[in-house]
């Protein structure tokens, strides 16, 4: 995993990699949207030019995020920080599915 980068004032992103055997489907789709909900900062994930919310269902799932796939997620707000390392810790987990 990659370290925070500030791109601005309260703009944040980081390179993650999903690690879970099967990858972003419905359920860790749902738990990536529940971190995410806990904090004020807007979330986008980007892959291959494509950007999405971090609180759409179906943004997520036309991501194709597979095991080994790599995503930049971007966070702006006062809690950006905070929400980058809560949605890292759940990515490591492999969304507490392996």
């Amino acid at each position: 995993m990659s370290q925070v980068e500030q791109i601005g004032p309260g703009t944040f992103f980081q390179d993650l990699t999903i690690l879970n055997q099967h990858g972003m489907h419905a359920r860790p789709a749902a738990l990536f949207i529940k971190t995410a909900s806990r904090f004020a900062a807007e979330i986008e994930l980007e892959k291959d030019g494509t950007k999405v919310s971090g609180r759409s269902i179906m943004g997520l799932l036309t991501l194709e995020l597979y095991q080994g796939s790599k995503v930049r997620v971007h966070a702006t707000g006062p809690d950006a920080e905070a929400a980058l390392a809560a949605i890292a810790e759940l990515v490591e987990r492999k969304f507490d599915e392996d």
